[in-house]
């Protein structure tokens, strides 16, 4: 009787551990725009210090990926990359299990920006998807920009409300089971990631998302700003903008009869070049 006690508490112990238990990689994840060159030539020199320091190229969101793809190996390269590639995917490829030989000695994965949903498409629930996460576990360094950044959590918000809006109205309100969502890579499974945030006003759908997923953070990441995230599970901020953070889960939520919102004692943060922030505690710290 005794053992099987403490079998169950070993199984429960494992079960409640946190996302983040035992990793070892990093986490650039660059909210779009411009990429200001110190910024970059960060990534690359974090991913220069793990597997043989290669970077892998992603650009299925984007549509003209070989384009996009050429064009990433090329700044990559100018900042010092020692090797770079660009693989365009299809879903019947990323299900094939030789396809994780690309991963092979990779020091950074880049997911380029376009349309989130695309990237998701080829590369969700595959062998390169597992690959993806056990490289992120030992030590590689996971980025993106734009619809690169929204790849990065595990609750993926996708671009789509359920809402019918009319052209140039699309996210005007508050509302409750309005924003779409999919699962995402899964990098962070304690926030969900905004981009593009400050600059084209998506205030509204972070905070509809955070509405109905009050245990998650909801970070908006603007444009020329990054956050890296470190195996302490802290990030910092980097880039010329900023990051703000929505952080609901000490807060008294409504939601009435017509699915309007309303939030009290909801934690703001807005967070600057050389800001940290720490997960666990869901602390900024200077």
């Amino acid at each position: 009787m005794k053992k099987t006690w403490l079998l169950w508490m070993i199984l429960l112990s494992g079960l409640a551990a946190p996302a983040f238990s035992g990793n070892n990689g990093y986490l650039f994840i660059i909210g779009g725009g411009d990429r200001p060159e110190s910024m970059m030539r960060r990534f690359v020199e974090l991913a220069g210090q793990f597997g043989s320091g290669k970077i892998i190229v992603f650009p299925m969101a984007s549509s003209e990926p070989a384009a996009t793809g050429a064009r990433l190996v090329a700044e990559f390269k100018g900042l010092g990359a020692r090797q770079v590639e660009s693989h365009i995917l299809t879903r019947e490829q990323a299900l094939a299990g030789e396809s994780v030989r690309i991963l092979e000695g990779a020091g950074g994965v880049f997911f380029s920006g376009g349309d989130q949903s695309l990237q998701m498409e080829v590369l969700r629930g595959t062998p390169v998807h597992r690959a993806l996460l056990e490289l992120y576990e030992k030590g590689c360094v996971m980025a993106g920009t734009s619809a690169g950044a929204a790849v990065m959590s595990e609750v993926m918000i996708t671009g789509e409300e359920h809402r019918k809006a009319d052209e140039g109205h699309e996210f005007e309100t508050l509302e409750a089971a309005n924003i779409v969502t999919v699962e995402g890579l899964g990098f962070i499974r304690t926030a969900v990631i905004d981009q593009h945030f400050i600059a084209r006003r998506r205030l509204n759908r972070l905070i509809s998302v955070i509405a109905e997923r009050p245990q998650l953070l909801g970070v908006g990441i603007d444009e020329e700003t990054a956050i890296v995230v470190g195996p302490d599970e802290t990030f910092e901020v980097v880039g010329n903008r900023q990051v703000v953070i929505f952080d609901a889960s000490h807060a008294s939520i409504t939601v009435t009869s017509a699915k309007t919102v309303g939030f009290r004692g909801m934690a703001m943060h807005v967070l600057v070049a050389g800001d940290r922030f720490d997960l666990k505690k869901r602390e900024a710290v200077r």
